[in-house]
């Protein structure tokens, strides 16, 4: 009795390769600041985040727990006082972890403050008002660093940086707030999409004639010029727009983050079981494989 337990034990324990891409969420922007960085972009089915190579597929186990968890992107900078975005969250697939964006640096009005945007799956871009934000770093094999916020024409804060492409320095294009970096494709679904942008540097637009940093590609959020910076996409990783000055230079926050996403692809003879605390969706199996796609939550994994 005790051999033909084992023999079901093992039975149970059959090795499983699955592909996967983990994106964690993207950060904040700042107050009158720097755009968020994208969530850390890691996957072994295609480019990586910094441009990195794939990574080697992941081997499970049938019957088997593995712990899944979704990141939420961060907030934009508060009002009050000089506040940078509030970083992104880990996205987690069993030993596969990815960073949390970066927030994006904060500046305030009538004064001489400003903050470095911070460091993160990609970094966030920092903020300007007179002097100039230094950038955040982004993590190797996930993202790219933010850009500088300048102040050679005032408040000009940096974009942050998307998984691809860092973020650009606020004042690359005339009078404007850098951009964010690009994201990175990819068709692991079957159809290639773009995820993890930088958000767009804010600007203090005192004379009317400047303007807030684009997006970057992949549901980056832009940087505005006045009022509150605008959001990351959901479930892209994407960071926030930095928020503006106004004509007067009155405090407006940063942009919220958006929020990760986890993609497993694995032969369609197996079967997936998605724990109660998490979101997820499993399409019809096709030429040869399931896609799972989870939005949300944290809980388990297990397969069959």
């Amino acid at each position: 009795m005790i051999l033909l337990g084992i023999l079901a034990s093992a039975r149970n324990l059959v090795p499983l390769v699955v592909d996967y891409l983990v994106v964690a969420g993207g950060a904040g922007g700042g107050t009158n600041g720097g755009g968020g960085g994208a969530g850390g972009y890691r996957t072994s089915a295609g480019t990586s985040g910094g441009g990195a190579s794939a990574e080697s597929v992941l081997t499970l186990e049938t019957g088997a727990n593995y712990s899944v968890s979704i990141g939420g992107g961060g907030a934009g900078g508060a009002t009050a006082g000089v506040s940078s975005g509030t970083d992104g969250t880990a996205s987690v697939l069993s030993s596969i972890s990815s960073t949390g964006g970066g927030g994006g640096g904060g500046g305030v009005d009538s004064s001489t403050t400003y903050i470095a945007g911070r460091n993160g799956g990609s970094g966030g871009g920092g903020a300007a008002y007179f002097g100039n934000g230094a950038k955040g770093d982004g993590t190797a094999e996930q993202g790219r660093d933010g850009g500088a916020g300048v102040d050679s024409v005032p408040y000009m804060s940096g974009g942050g940086g998307g998984s691809s492409v860092a973020g650009a320095n606020g004042g690359t294009v005339s009078n404007t707030g850098g951009a964010g970096g690009a994201g990175t494709s990819s068709a692991i679904t079957g159809t290639a999409v773009t995820r993890a942008g930088g958000g767009g540097g804010g600007t203090n637009n005192i004379d009317g004639t400047r303007f807030g940093g684009a997006g970057g590609t992949g549901g980056g959020g832009a940087g505005v010029t006045s009022g509150t910076g605008t959001n990351g996409t959901i479930n892209t990783g994407s960071g926030a727009g930095g928020g503006g000055g106004g004509a007067g230079g009155p405090r407006n926050q940063g942009g919220n983050g958006g929020s990760g996403i986890l993609i497993i692809k694995y032969p369609d003879g197996y079967t997936i079981t998605i724990g109660a605390g998490l979101t997820g969706t499993t399409p019809a199996a096709a030429g040869g494989f399931k896609v799972t796609t989870i939005t949300a939550g944290t809980d388990d994994v297990s397969f069959a």
